[in-house]
């Protein structure tokens, strides 16, 4: 955590040094010359880069922790009686055994597949145990942005019905014995349902066997680096076609708040009026995301006091900001692009992410058995969907 807290602060040097600079070399008409543009763009490289190293080194911390949690929990007390406070179905100890037996033999035996029963889909796959779909989830939230901002539930099966209002009731000022108006609520339903998304991992004969190699780890980082990019980009812009509706699409996304007035430019007032777009409730808990060729953008401009609107953090585990908001970017936000929506601000807790309960593991013995190899084959149901349009605004760039 020390080497963090230097690199945060290296990069708050960086970025004080760069601000002074672009202050100090910029002539009358504002603008820079070819070789201030030069040494600008690689100072300003550098705290990019900074900040990346920071990202990736306190990823690794949170997942080396999860990791390196113990399998099961030390006895404390006497040891229940049978029957008594014993773990059941994908929970117990049990089944995690049998499941990582079948992971790692070609042939396993039959009572280790026969404890696998509760746990089997309907692909011929077994369903991950309890503590490590947890653990999958954490690792999943390190890859994806998303998860960490939005609202994730669970399902079990089918559509879900959630209930949205769609007009608020008032209240009016009256005269002495008047009748008070009626002025209902008006609810309507969003449905949210389970799109699958499946990856395949292949591992050699020769590592499997090794009784060092750690398949669960290595299952772990990759299934949630495949999968978590995948829902991010889809949970962004995801057109509802056999995916979930990402909050940059057209339909059933997040509203528009304002429409900056060039194809390839965001204005300071552009920023402001795309926040104050928000209704104020929503501002309490809201976050700005972009791509991080829109923070470099955002980065040079100042409000009204001269002060920069984009600020470093300067704590662990804490995002930049803009107006004192969180910043957090996503490779898979739309860059500044003529008519297209770069920008984002508002409650993610309002976009909703539907987890079928449970992802299932199948080990495919024959497909690469010429290469020498096992294939082990991840899939969930997942769907994502925004349940009030008006709790996250977005900029859009002028056509």
């Amino acid at each position: 955590m020390n080497q963090i807290q230097e690199l945060r602060e290296k990069r708050a040097k960086a970025w004080d040094a760069a601000k002074a600079f672009l202050d100090t070399k910029r002539g009358n008409d504002g603008l820079l010359s070819a070789e201030d543009v030069a040494t600008y763009d690689k100072m300003e490289a550098d705290v990019v880069n900074l900040g990346k190293e920071i990202d990736r080194l306190e990823r690794q911390a949170t997942l080396d922790a999860e990791l390196n949690k113990p399998t099961a929990d030390p006895l404390t007390n006497k040891p229940a009686a049978n029957g008594e406070n014993t773990k059941s179905g994908r929970a117990s100890d049990e089944y995690k055994k049998a499941f990582w037996n079948v992971m790692r033999a070609k042939n396993p035996r039959y009572d280790v597949v026969n404890a696998l029963q509760i746990g089997t889909d309907s692909e011929g796959g077994y369903l991950a145990p309890d503590e490590f779909d947890r653990t999958l989830v954490d690792a999943l939230e390190e890859e994806n942005i998303f998860r960490t901002l939005a609202r994730v539930i669970q399902t079990s099966s089918g559509d879900r019905k959630i209930p949205v209002v769609t007009t608020h009731g008032s209240a009016s000022w009256l005269d002495e014995e008047e009748l008070v108006p009626e002025s209902d609520e008006a609810f309507g339903q969003t449905s949210i349902g389970a799109f699958k998304l499946g990856t395949f991992i292949k591992v050699s004969d020769e590592l499997l066997n090794d009784s060092v190699f750690d398949l669960q780890r290595y299952i772990t980082t990759e299934f949630a680096r495949r999968i978590g990019h995948k829902e991010e980009e889809a949970f962004f812009v995801g057109d509802a076609d056999g995916k979930p509706t990402g909050i940059f699409h057209t339909s059933g996304g997040a509203q528009v708040g304002v429409t900056a007035a060039a194809s390839a430019a965001i204005t300071v007032d552009e920023v402001l009026d795309l926040f104050y777009s928000l209704k104020s409730p929503y501002r309490k808990k809201a976050v700005f995301v972009m791509n991080d060729a829109t923070v470099k953008a955002i980065r040079k401009l100042k409000d009204g006091s001269g002060n920069y609107l984009w600020q470093p953090a300067l704590t662990a585990n804490t995002p930049d900001s803009i107006l004192n908001r969180p910043v957090h970017t996503s490779a898979y936000v739309p860059t500044i692009a003529a008519g297209a929506k770069s920008v984002a601000f508002g409650d993610f807790g309002y976009y909703w992410i539907a987890d079928r309960q449970g992802r299932s593991f199948k080990r495919l013995n024959e497909l690469f058995a010429t290469t020498g190899q096992v294939g082990f084959m991840a899939t969930q149901r997942v769907d994502g969907k925004l349940i009030l349009p008006e709790a996250i605004k977005v900029l859009q760039q002028k056509a």
